[in-house]
């Protein structure tokens, strides 16, 4: 059978591209190596990781909050196993659902290895070794990333573990060394802290989550430190050698002008980032281009310099976000049935799903400075705000910069509570070129934490009200 799109991997980009295409119109494949849809995020990613924050973040509330509140418990104790159950449950149901879905737009399922053979043919090899060729008008590359390994250091999945291997501990450890203060390495060693574990972060850089704006990293930076995980910036793992049951964590500063020093663990995460994933897709013997980073080189229309092969996602250039990857395949299908796809790369939010939580959208203020933009700054802090005194999440605040001639929004930052949804009444408001003033002159109910954002964007063209 021949197609009009098949689609190399089922992860966030690449399902949803499958079922826009089918809803507009097209005959439609998709090949997965994995039994289940859903790439790394549904599986061993985004969701698994969320459903352990959510447990680690209730058991803390009940440990420390509960109290305050006039609520009297017992000691609330973790059932390990009961939270990877439920963590197991939430992927079952996410997974079922694309099932369903391609069913429903009657997306034809091919399960093995994809391999491009040129424009218009894929090979798909079986788990048995057996091949079969799909013929189709377009091919949309959508194989994700991998995880980045350290040099010198073998990720075991048991003691020595990715994020793959950190969703699947037998127990939680008493001690654990994260490698990379960016977004995984945070938000899996925050639910182990949660959790009981004595958790150490080891940085190459000077400040954790080095892209965000330099005020939340430094207010964020003392919130986990009250929380109990400890930090060594500018510093580099150059060793993990077993000792016992326990591992030896070699620690080195990052311009080597130091002694080294040891660090004992039970489990070491490695979260450095993660690379494309290209890997036996064919495309060099295609002829599809790649960059100096190993991603797929595309157009602003996603095409490869192979004519009907296109890219989409991780495997590309830009943020490597589950989201980004879905408007990409949105923006293809839409091109590909002759409409005019589009993604704005200044408006793509990007949130840290730690307790509280980091989100922003937009320009730092670094990246202003940088580019020579004259702004305004506008900050205001939860401590400020009824409904997070209410509710004992003060800490943290909103920032927004604006134009210092046009006013507009240029970039919204926010730590807190509740941050990853409160960042998106940003993201509509730079979608259509809003004001500061117009932020600040829209009404918000009282009492939420979104005043919060009002109140910050008031800060920049007058005074907020509860400051």
């Amino acid at each position: 059978m021949s197609y009009d799109l098949v689609v190399i991997g089922t992860g966030p980009g690449g399902y949803v591209c499958a079922i826009k295409a089918a809803q507009l119109g097209m005959k439609v494949a998709v090949v997965e190596k994995r039994k289940t849809h859903g790439g790394t995020c549904l599986n061993i990613g985004c969701i698994p990781s969320k459903a352990l924050l959510h447990a680690s973040e209730m058991f803390e509330e009940a440990n420390h909050s509960f109290e305050a509140l006039g609520i009297k418990t017992s000691k609330p104790k973790v059932d390990w196993k009961a939270m990877l159950a439920h963590k197991d449950k939430v992927i079952d149901g996410n997974v079922t659902g694309i099932d369903y879905l391609f069913k429903k737009n009657k997306i034809d399922v091919h399960t093995g290895t994809g391999r491009v053979l040129g424009a218009g043919r894929v090979e798909v090899k079986a788990e048995d070794g057996s091949t079969s060729i799909v013929e189709t008008k377009n091919i949309v590359i959508a194989t994700g990333s991998d995880v980045m390994p350290l040099p010198g250091i073998e990720i075991d999945e048991k003691t020595i573990v990715s994020s793959t291997g950190a969703l699947v501990l037998d127990k939680v450890p008493n001690r654990m060394t994260v490698v990379g203060a960016g977004v995984i390495g945070l938000e899996l060693g925050s639910v182990y802290a949660r959790l009981g574990a004595e958790v150490t972060v080891v940085e190459f850089m000077d400040k954790i989550l080095g892209p965000m704006d330099a005020d939340v990293s430094k207010q964020f930076l003392r919130m986990l430190k009250k929380q109990g995980l400890k930090f060594k910036l500018s510093s580099k793992v150059t060793a993990v050698q077993k000792k016992g049951r326990a591992l030896e964590v070699t620690v080195e500063p990052a311009a080597g002008e130091a002694a080294a020093a040891a660090l004992d663990a039970d489990v070491v995460l490695v979260a450095i980032g993660r690379r494309p994933y290209t890997e036996g897709l064919g495309l060099a013997e295609a002829g599809v281009e790649l960059d100096e980073r190993g991603r797929v080189k595309t157009d602003n229309h996603y095409k490869t310099n192979v004519d009907g092969i296109f890219a989409i996602g991780d495997v590309i250039a830009g943020p490597m976000l589950a989201h980004k990857a879905e408007d990409e395949g949105v923006a293809v299908a839409e091109m590909l049935s002759g409409q005019a796809g589009h993604v704005n790369y200044d408006v793509i939010p990007g949130v840290v799903y730690t307790s509280p939580e980091v989100a922003s959208v937009g320009k730092t203020e670094e990246e202003l400075k940088a580019a020579g933009i004259k702004f305004k700054s506008g900050k205001f802090p939860f401590s400020a705000n009824g409904r997070a005194k209410a509710t004992l999440h003060t800490d943290g605040f909103v920032k927004v910069l604006a134009d210092a001639e046009t006013d507009r929004v240029l970039g919204v930052h926010i730590v807190g509570v509740g941050a990853g949804e409160m960042i998106h009444e940003a993201c509509v408001l730079m979608e259509f070129g809003g004001s500061s003033e117009d932020l600040g002159r829209t009404c918000h109910a009282h009492p939420t934490m979104s005043e919060a954002v009002k109140e910050a964007a008031m800060a920049t063209f007058a005074k907020p009200i509860h400051m």
